[in-house]
């Protein structure tokens, strides 16, 4: 399976993913999945909202557990992030088939649309949407960098717009949501085990700022005379750095567009976007209102207008406790060798963190060597791969066929 889904998607310059939403890679993807469902004689469906789903079991019969990820990358994105849970949700359950497991509950495998958000702007588009934290019209306005809607590349890759919003009944039918996912940091690494459990998801959010100057000709304009937004963006870009280092969290500029964005003239608007995450909700304020407050005092002294706007946020999320140490309890008297796995936090987001608000989610992390994600560089070993497979068929077998 991961050498079919491998070359999907991937850039020969880069060796980077760039599986963005309702595309040709997103297609093959989607294409993937389905032949990866139907070779199983597994029911597939796709969603109202995109998402696909792969069936052991009737649908409609209530309690399904439910496992999975995404397949979709940010530009660049490494091999694991979101493809490890799908990949091995098809393996575990080829596992289960093989230890001729007895279900008891519908079991369902998926694959969530727009995870990454790398296209149009907003994390796990599909499962927001799904859970109703998106609503179609709000959808409806989100616009990629080509200024393409959302609804039209939709429509382009074949899947009908108009069905989009939340879909409750759905939700009613899913009992608890497994997610596996490679670990996008060291805390594995650090204390040698293969696999994790996760306790919380840090609250999160992305706020563009847009500094407005005046556009002017580099060669001939005094430094004087000069309104450069791009001074008080990097003036900004080191606040954030400072903030984050005394809240013990997490700011980043990862994305800058710049107008008219040409060598010899001085830009007359640098659009930047933060993302910051902390441990705590009060930490998270703390950061981003002090990068704030310090863009303002530079773009003031500076002549600069700014705006910043919030563009989507994410409280803390805590994972059921029950489900968890569920999980944990499984794990640790399963019939491969048990496991003594660590529960820990994580500052990235996923799907389980948006669906746990409508019904129980849990998550599995699979140890990162490096720690590193959202690169080429991201990885993970073989051996610490099927742990993983083995962790989440033992969970899913602990969970559907008690």
């Amino acid at each position: 399976m991961w050498k079919e889904l491998a070359p999907i998607g991937r850039d020969s310059g880069s060796g980077g993913y760039r599986r963005y939403a309702w595309t040709a890679a997103d297609t093959d993807c989607r294409a993937w999945f389905r032949a990866q469902a139907e070779s199983r004689g597994l029911t597939y469906e796709l969603d109202r909202n995109g998402n696909q789903w792969a069936w052991l079991g009737d649908p409609l019969a209530g309690d399904a557990v439910v496992t999975g990820s995404h397949l979709d990358s940010v530009p660049d994105g490494g091999a694991f992030d979101g493809p490890l849970g799908v990949v091995s949700s098809f393996a575990a359950l080829d596992e289960l088939r093989r230890r001729e497991a007895r279900l008891t509950r519908p079991l369902a495998i998926t694959n969530f649309g727009d995870e990454e958000g790398a296209r149009f702007g907003l994390a796990c588009v599909g499962s927001r949407l799904t859970a109703g934290q998106l609503t179609a019209e709000k959808a409806y306005e989100l616009r990629d960098g080509d200024s393409v809607p959302l609804p039209k590349a939709m429509e382009a890759a074949g899947h009908d717009p108009s069905t989009i919003g939340p879909d409750p009944e759905r939700l009613a039918r899913i009992g608890a949501f497994i997610e596996l996912h490679v670990e996008q940091g060291r805390a594995l690494d650090l204390s040698g085990d293969p696999v994790g459990i996760a306790s919380a998801i840090w609250p999160h959010g992305r706020w563009r700022f847009d500094f407005r100057g005046e556009a002017n000709h580099a060669g001939t304009t005094r430094l004087a005379d000069r309104r450069d937004p791009m001074l008080t963006y990097a003036e900004t870009v080191l606040a954030a750095r400072r903030e984050a280092e005394l809240a013990g969290a997490l700011a980043t500029f990862g994305k800058i567009s710049v107008e008219p964005n040409g060598v010899n003239a001085i830009p007359s608007l640098v659009r930047g976007w933060l993302d910051s995450r902390a441990a705590d909700q009060s930490a998270l304020d703390a950061v981003v209102t002090g990068i704030e407050t310090a863009a303002r005092a530079h773009a003031d002294r500076a002549g600069i207008d700014l705006r910043v706007v919030r563009e989507s946020f994410t409280p803390v999320v805590e994972f059921e406790h029950a489900l968890r140490d569920e999980l944990g309890r499984i794990l640790g008297s399963g019939r491969n060798t048990p496991l003594a796995v660590p529960v820990l936090g994580t500052g990235a987001g996923h799907d389980a963190g948006i669906l746990s608000g409508s019904i129980p989610t849990a998550m599995l992390f699979v140890r990162n060597p490096t720690g590193v994600s959202h690169s080429p560089a991201e990885s993970a070993a073989e051996d610490d791969c099927v742990a993983g497979v083995l962790a989440l068929a033992d969970v899913l077998e602990g969970l559907a066929c008690a």
